[in-house]
């Protein structure tokens, strides 16, 4: 589906309707008077609204995992948490090095993010020709690295911060953490407090999408077989956000109308650092970290696991596509900037996800004709 929505919008941008597309974009819907305003173009709404639930589903099945998943003790979580950690900093690095001093050099946190449903659909459709555990780890992996995302946004990609609205946020999240403390389990005491929290962030100068994460945290759960409230929304959210948000923010955003020299700005140094950040950073940072923690004996291999299997996921973190896309449009206000940056993530994740593919097949093709 979102191939088919990344097609959708690279039509569309590239014919003679891409005006009227980003007439539709720029167009303001919303209520706006003297003490609330929620008028703003529909970009925004679902770059800053409808992605916030996105981030809330995230956090909800962050807290899941270190709850009782698989970052729930420090040996099953040192692994994907510490290769995520090689995945961000490497990428990051390889981008500044090429971007060191320049305008661009804002946009360093763009080859940091791995998109998780691209990733994981990529190894589904691997089936049983990979280990079950190595789905896993990469679905641990790919969460820990979209925490460190949303850190990333919410630290280096604000806006001015007003402490007034900041405050009120804060008293919102207090609350939220009261109703969780005294055994609330009505969802609806999290998600409007969430939405109020939504609000005052947005006007905080704080990337609104962090409402969704803090909201999640808060909501209660267990280790036990009964479905919890954190468990019942993740259910609920889980369709809408696969298969609505996430492909509005796909077409919304990869309307890519390419121009003469797009190409060659691959090898410009905003390209560059995305392109090497996200098809080697990636894997090699993922990798690295891996071989250390488990040579240090600090974490351990999934079950029959080996070592083609992560520089397999490795490669497959490349695909930074709609969390990379997102922080590009953080990182950068000049239209150009961001088209260009575009054009380099989706080169980088079609090239990651094909590499990925390839290498997880070849090898277990391999191991096919030995055995």
């Amino acid at each position: 589906l979102l191939l088919i929505c990344v097609a959708i919008s690279l039509t569309i941008a590239n014919t003679g309707l891409a005006d009227g597309f980003n007439n539709l974009l720029t167009s303001e819907i919303g209520y706006d008077s003297a003490n609330l305003h929620l008028r703003y173009p529909v970009i925004l709404w679902i770059n800053d609204g409808l992605m916030a639930i996105f981030f809330l589903l995230v956090g909800l099945e962050i807290k899941r995992e270190i709850v009782e998943g698989e970052l729930s003790s420090i040996r099953h979580a040192s692994l994907p948490v510490l290769a995520a950690i090689g995945g961000v900093v490497v990428p990051a690095l390889i981008y500044y090095a090429f971007n060191t001093g320049l305008p661009s050099s804002k946009g360093w946190g763009i080859p940091m993010a791995t998109d998780i449903a691209f990733a994981l659909g990529i190894v589904s459709l691997l089936g049983n020709k990979v280990p079950s555990g190595l789905k896993i780890f990469l679905a641990a992996l790919a969460i820990v690295d979209d925490l460190m995302a949303i850190l990333v946004i919410a630290i280096f990609y604000s806006s001015e911060l007003h402490l007034s609205y900041l405050g009120y946020a804060g008293g919102v999240f207090a609350l939220l953490v009261v109703f969780n403390r005294t055994g609330v389990k009505n969802i609806f005491f999290y998600i409007i407090p969430g939405i109020i929290m939504w609000y005052l962030i947005h006007h905080s100068g704080i990337h609104a999408t962090i409402a969704g994460v803090l909201t999640a945290i808060t909501l209660p759960t267990n280790d036990t077989d009964e479905d919890s409230p954190l468990e019942k929304l993740e259910h609920a959210l889980t369709r809408p956000v696969n298969f609505l948000i996430m492909p509005l923010f796909a077409i919304a955003n990869t309307n890519i109308t390419f121009e003469s020299g797009m190409v060659d700005g691959l090898a410009g140094n905003l390209g560059l650092g995305i392109l090497l950040g996200l098809f080697l950073g990636k894997p090699v940072g993922i990798f690295i970290m891996s071989w250390l923690s488990v040579k240090v004996k600090v974490s351990e291999l999934p079950e029959n696991t080996r070592w083609p299997h992560v520089l397999g996921v490795g490669m497959l973190g490349g695909i930074g596509f709609t969390m990379s896309i997102f922080i590009a449009l953080l990182s950068f206000s000049d239209p150009f900037r961001q088209t260009e940056a575009k054009f380099a993530i989706l080169v980088a994740s079609v090239l990651s996800g094909i590499a990925g593919f390839m290498l997880l097949s070849l090898y277990n093709k391999r191991k096919k004709n030995k055995a």
